[in-house]
């Protein structure tokens, strides 16, 4: 049949095609080892794609891979690559990337129905309700990433604590400032997120944390107290498992008893660290993660599922679904039908209506990996970080930022000649970060704790080995000794 238009794709057009696409996959992957970590998007080609007017005449497939394949392949983010460290992005498992294809092929609206999309996700976080210890009679979303998980979740918790009918009446309504606490290590979508919910920054409590950059419970326990009798509500307190900037696990247990006993909301923020539940090391203090209110968990982090695959746990369904259903309870599916209402709509436990099918990419990882794999995966960062701070700690011209946790390792270039100008490490150990960046021989990022600036390494890929991490500390040590001269 001869193609009148674009739109028409025979299975011998779309099976080229798609062998082409996979060979180019392949391609991307293999290679990745052998190529530089980072190379930055040339400036001539950004000015060309900023600048080229919208087309108005389509163009071959063909042509369009090849405009790929040139312009855009070569130019990756950099985190698929096994010496990449920068903040916490792991590379694409490969299952994950047919995933990806399999569900676009479907492209099914997720905002309910009795489709299998809908049992998929369901599947997926009856699987995430098993390992963080929720019961399966709690709720929870497939989400973009950490960010729409606490706005999420942090939602149901105003709506649960605030003490009035927040949807109905608003802020505006209430004669007392609502709460919500956190220490400055907690991520700064919280803070995005409490903006978002009409709370406002200034009633962003933040709770001091000790030297290991851990919540301390007693403060968060006096910071309680006193809002009640100063006119403000408690609403909600975000305990993080993995801080971003140290992978700091704030003490579950202690809190959880405090936000108990003052009946305050508790959202564990896990999207980096709650799958260290799965690890040797980590998993026993980790099984406090059951007594939180809400939960969130990023399996494009630490379960190497492709970006966007984020997830929120509510424990107690029903309050999650009165912070955001619209439908008039006389009209709400409760399970009893397996007709066109099916299952009770996704729609009504969050902000978004029409939803993708992301669920499908962390069921087949999961499928393909296993608890098995994963724990095996996870236990095998943890040991190359703790490597590598060994390998820094040893360094006579590295400083070590203790103590370490999971997966993270900050330190920096510090010779012991400088300790009489330890200004200068700052501009220094600055300069090393963007030397090595630029050179595409690996990828750190990062951060300032106590007013000091240090380098970054995260371990999330399994493609990453022994003596990459050995590699590292020379290549930073060899920098360092460049960037003096």
């Amino acid at each position: 049949m001869k193609k009148t238009s674009a739109w028409e794709w025979s299975a011998e057009e779309i099976r080229r095609f798609g062998y082409e696409v996979v060979d180019e996959i392949t391609e991307q992957l293999m290679r990745l080892p052998t190529t530089p970590v980072f190379r930055p998007f040339p400036p001539d080609l950004a000015e060309r794609y900023l600048n080229e007017p919208l087309p108005t005449e389509g163009a071959p497939p063909d042509e369009i891979l090849a405009a790929f394949k040139e312009d855009i392949a070569p130019y990756p983010f950099g985190n698929g690559h096994p010496r990449f460290y920068g903040w916490v992005n792991s590379p694409p498992a490969v299952i994950g990337i047919f995933a990806e294809a399999l569900a676009a092929a479907m492209n099914p609206s997720c905002a309910g129905g009795n489709h299998a999309a809908i049992y998929v996700e369901r599947q997926v976080l009856n699987w995430f309700k098993q390992i963080v210890g929720f019961p399966r009679d709690s709720m929870g979303l497939l989400v973009s990433g950490g960010s729409m998980a606490a706005l999420t979740a942090l939602t149901v918790a105003r709506h649960a604590k605030c003490g009035f009918d927040i949807r109905l009446k608003g802020l505006q309504s209430s004669p007392r400032r609502l709460t919500i606490y956190k220490t400055a290590e907690g991520h700064g979508c919280h803070q995005k997120a409490t903006e978002l919910l009409g709370i406002g920054t200034e009633n962003l409590k933040i709770i001091a944390h000790d030297s290991a950059f851990k919540m301390i419970p007693a403060e968060l326990d006096h910071a309680i107290e006193r809002d009640p009798r100063e006119g403000n509500i408690p609403i909600a307190v975000i305990a993080s498992v993995g801080t971003v900037n140290t992978g700091a696990i704030d003490p579950l247990e202690e809190i959880a008893d405090v936000c108990a006993r003052r009946n305050v909301w508790l959202h564990i923020d896990g999207a980096y660290g709650a799958p260290a539940i799965l690890s040797s090391k980590y998993g026993p203090a980790l099984s406090a993660l059951k007594r939180a209110d809400s939960i969130s968990v990023d399996p494009h982090k630490w379960l190497y599922v492709p970006v966007e695959a984020g997830l929120v746990l509510v424990k107690d369904a029903e309050l999650m679904r009165s912070a955001f259903s619209l439908v008039p309870p006389y009209l709400r599916t409760d399970g009893s039908t397996l007709g066109v209402g099916g299952l009770p709509w996704f729609s009504e436990y969050g902000f978004q209506q029409t939803r993708g099918f992301r669920a499908l990419k962390v069921w087949m990882a999961l499928k393909h990996h296993g608890l098995a794999g994963y724990r095996r995966a996870i236990d095998a960062d943890i040991m190359l970080a703790e490597h590598l701070a060994k390998s820094i700690g040893a360094s006579p011209d590295l400083e070590l930022c203790s103590p370490q946790s999971l997966s993270i390792v900050c330190f920096r270039f510090a010779p012991a000649r400088l300790k009489e100008n330890p200004e200068a490490l700052e501009p220094l150990n600055n300069a090393i970060l963007e030397r090595i960046q630029m050179s595409g021989d690996a990828f750190l990022s990062s951060t300032t704790l106590n007013g000091n600036f240090w380098l970054r390494a995260c371990v999330v890929n399994p493609g990453a080995r022994l003596e990459y991490m050995d590699e590292l500390v020379e290549l930073v040590r060899k920098t360092g000794l460049q960037c003096e001269m």
